[in-house]
């Protein structure tokens, strides 16, 4: 996967990808990163990339002309006519494992950095073919929604992580929380890793994983629920667990 990012920040990106998975990625052939400064692309000696907002108002704006023209010389070296570019905003749709999912699958990924108090809206309007939002809240920039986007993005990919199975299991990978996780020693200060774990049953341990992710999920995201695809099992355990925390509720009144 080949991805492009336009920031006027390339060097927190340089921080953050230089370690880690990413940066084994990236040995490995499998993630090539192109960090653009959008000054690059200005045609003034201050390289200004921004502007006072036409009808007044706080802040300032991101001008639209480098901004088209950095995406501009990209897609003159590219043939993909539905390559997409990434515009990093609070007004974006929520972004959400089914979304990363969705973008790993394409060879070739344009984002767009605002800074200030965002970018000329022609960019939006012309540019941009999609708007993503980590969160209900605003950030100094895009560079870090960015980088969230282009983490969850990446470990999708074949060969990126060591275990096929890794991204499959974690949370949200399958619209609902993952099980609990345990590792040596048994018993760490008074407090016992649970007895089926270490019993080598694995059906037995499949059905405790199963039954936890959804008591997780029930206990602290119960929203999630109501959107995944539960099988006759998944639903006696909701039920059974409903139940318990009902009666629960009586004997505490």
């Amino acid at each position: 996967m080949h991805i492009d990012v336009l920031t006027l920040f390339p060097q927190m990106f340089e921080a953050a990808f230089s370690l880690s998975i990413f940066q084994r990625a990236v040995a490995k052939g499998l993630v090539e990163l192109n960090l653009i400064n959008i000054r690059d692309y200005t045609h003034d000696k201050h390289h200004i990339v921004d502007d006072c907002p036409y009808g007044g108002g706080a802040g300032m704006v991101m001008k639209p002309g480098p901004i088209f023209e950095a995406v501009e010389a990209i897609k003159a070296g590219v043939k993909d006519a539905e390559l997409p570019v990434i515009l990093l905003t609070p007004q974006g749709r929520p972004f959400s494992q089914g979304i990363a999912r969705g973008l790993s699958q394409h060879p070739h990924l344009v984002f767009i950095c605002g800074h200030y108090e965002g970018v000329d809206e022609r960019v939006r309007e012309h540019l941009a073919t999609d708007e993503i939002s980590i969160g209900d809240y605003v950030l100094t920039g895009g560079e870090i929604p960015a980088m969230v986007v282009i983490d969850a993005v990446v470990r999708l990919l074949p060969g990126v992580l060591g275990s096929e199975a890794s991204p499959q299991e974690e949370s949200h990978a399958s619209g609902l929380l993952e099980y609990p996780q345990y590792t040596r020693p048994p018993i760490f200060r008074g407090w016992s890793v649970p007895e089926v774990l270490l019993s080598g049953n694995h059906a037995q341990i499949a059905r405790w994983r199963r039954e936890q992710v959804i008591r997780r999920t029930l206990e602290r995201r119960p929203e999630l629920l109501d959107k995944a695809e539960l099988g006759l099992e998944d639903k006696k355990v909701v039920k059974n667990l409903m139940t318990r925390k009902s009666q629960f509720k009586l004997e505490e009144s």
